[in-house]
């Protein structure tokens, strides 16, 4: 999986990039938030961000709240990565965007564990507008009848919108994906065919 990093510590960076490395990810370094927010708006953008919260040129907390005011059916999956360890400090950051956090220094064991269910939401989330996508598709092909649909009394026949009447069948096959296969109904069959009918 691609990984995009914002972290402007050196050290912290390269030691974050080769864990993730080792654990078989693709990684995308950035040293600051405006670099972040660049890269993030480039098509193919990693789907999965880890942010560090103090940053110069803009802040983790800014550049979360920018990737969230984006409109988009598959936003990115957001680890906030600080040494700020306060309650109130955690949970500003979870109310702007963020999915999960992770304080420093870091342990590899839990930043993997993190990733991993990063991995598995981002799968869920594709797999769901796949499925959505599919159902959007499968609605544009298919033909409903909706309105007023002007029938006569007598023989039955429906009038369509340049005012032309035809048979039953003929307007239903013209309007919906439906099928006939003709039959005869018990009472036409005793009306039509009396020798033939059978109670």
């Amino acid at each position: 999986m691609r990984i995009l990093i914002a972290e402007d510590d050196f050290t912290s960076r390269k030691v974050l990039a080769a864990v993730l490395k080792k654990a078989g990810h693709e990684v995308l370094e950035t040293v600051h938030g405006a670099e972040a927010w660049d890269a993030l708006q480039k098509p193919g953008a990693p789907s999965l961000v880890i942010l560090d919260w103090m940053m110069p040129e803009l802040d983790g907390l800014e550049v979360l709240r920018r990737i969230r005011a984006v409109p988009t059916d598959r936003p990115p999956y957001i680890l906030m990565l600080t040494c700020r360890t306060e309650k109130a400090e955690i949970i500003a950051g979870l109310n702007a965007g963020a999915n999960d956090y992770l304080a420093k220094p870091f342990d590899p064991d839990e930043l993997r564990a993190r990733v991993e269910v990063g991995r598995r939401m981002i799968e869920m989330q594709d797999a769901l507008s796949a499925k959505i996508e599919e159902l959007r598709r499968a609605l544009g092909e298919i033909k409903t009848l909706r309105g007023i649909v002007p029938i006569c009394a007598n023989c039955k026949k429906i009038r369509d919108d340049q005012g032309y009447w035809s048979q039953v069948e003929v307007y239903v096959r013209d309007h919906s994906e439906a099928e006939f296969s003709h039959g005869i109904c018990p009472e036409c069959m005793k009306t039509l065919y009396p020798e033939f009918f059978d109670e």
